[in-house]
């Protein structure tokens, strides 16, 4: 399975970019295993031309169901930011917030242009597991059996996403990434082959907001400007936002590992990892570009989504103009 790795560094004398990526490889039967998971590590990579090449494999394209996942304690509140920016994804209508700000679809449809057309999104089943069936330390395998289960284990036509609380520990998390999205074999089935996609986030507060929650803290390397105020005034959360933002649009157009990317199929730049770091015009090192500010509250944010809730979205790349598209 392709896995992708989030990072909101990147260097300023030699325009080199931090990468943090992480890969897994399915198992050949109906099962996944934790062994064929191998993260990747941190590579400095000399920015190249910036083309994601299309290798001719299967795009997400058309209509899906979300099938989410809550590992550990997440408050009614930090459900509803994540929830309201995966609605907003597929939303014709936003308003209620008072913002000029451009749309999220308008930022999602830019995957329309990653052939195929669109991909629209509806919510599908919850499942909230507050009593950590699993422990507090979740390998790779946790994550793909977690994926597995989601939505009572039916996967046509739709996509896993399990989130991790702040309390969770993750195999590799904060130390090669902040989250991951891959592929692995259904649970079940007569076609062994087949194979259902899955996203996995952790709310990094507690543990790593300088790696995993830029620019609403800190980072531990570069430029130490003062950070954004995080929109939804949650650091973990609006950072876990970013994120999964960045996967669910590697998801969708490089699924299986043979959609768009640049570089190797085990460490691929995709869509949004391809601008890390750029979520508005006029960015550089240490500095994430042009954003709006709330006046009410101070957050920073580029993006409106379903009922007035502002977001802070990433660059994604454009195919039209191989260039990384920002809101503002």
């Amino acid at each position: 399975m392709v896995g992708e790795i989030i990072s909101f560094l990147r260097t300023a004398a030699f325009v080199v970019a931090l990468l943090l990526v992480s890969t897994a490889v399915p198992a050949a039967g109906a099962a996944a295993s934790a062994a064929h998971v191998r993260p990747r590590k941190l590579f400095l990579v000399k920015q190249q031309p910036l083309v994601l090449k299309y290798h001719n494999g299967v795009l997400l394209k058309g209509n899906y169901t979300l099938n989410l996942v809550w590992y550990g304690r997440f408050s009614i509140a930090q459900r509803a930011i994540l929830t309201d920016f995966l609605v907003s994804l597929s939303s014709t209508v936003v308003g209620g917030g008072g913002s000029d700000a451009p749309s999220v679809a308008a930022w999602w449809r830019t995957t329309e242009f990653y052939d195929g057309g669109a991909t629209r999104f509806l919510l599908g089943a919850q499942s909230i597991l507050e009593d950590y069936p699993r422990g507090k330390l979740l390998t790779d395998g946790d994550i793909t059996a977690l994926a597995a289960a989601a939505g009572g284990g039916r996967h046509r036509g739709s996509v896993a996403v399990v989130f991790t609380a702040g309390d969770v520990a993750v195999e590799g998390f904060c130390m090669s990434r902040c989250g991951s999205h891959g592929a692995a074999p259904l649970p079940s089935g007569k076609n062994r082959r087949a194979r259902f996609a899955y996203i996995w986030i952790g709310n990094s507060e507690a543990q790593c907001p300088g790696q995993c929650a830029w620019p609403f803290h800190q980072p531990v390397y570069g430029p130490q400007t003062p950070p954004l105020v995080a929109p939804n005034g949650d650091v973990g959360v609006d950072g876990m936002v970013i994120n999964l933002a960045t996967l669910v649009a590697g998801t969708v157009t490089n699924p299986f590992a043979g959609g768009f990317f640049q570089g190797p199929a085990a460490a691929p730049l995709e869509a949004v990892s391809a601008c890390t770091g750029v979520f508005g015009s006029g960015s550089y090192p240490g500095n994430p570009g042009k954003v709006l500010t709330d006046p009410a509250t101070g957050g920073s944010y580029n993006a409106a989504g379903v009922g007035g809730r502002k977001f802070l979205l990433p660059a994604m790349w454009d195919p039209k103009t191989s260039q990384c598209y920002t809101l503002l």
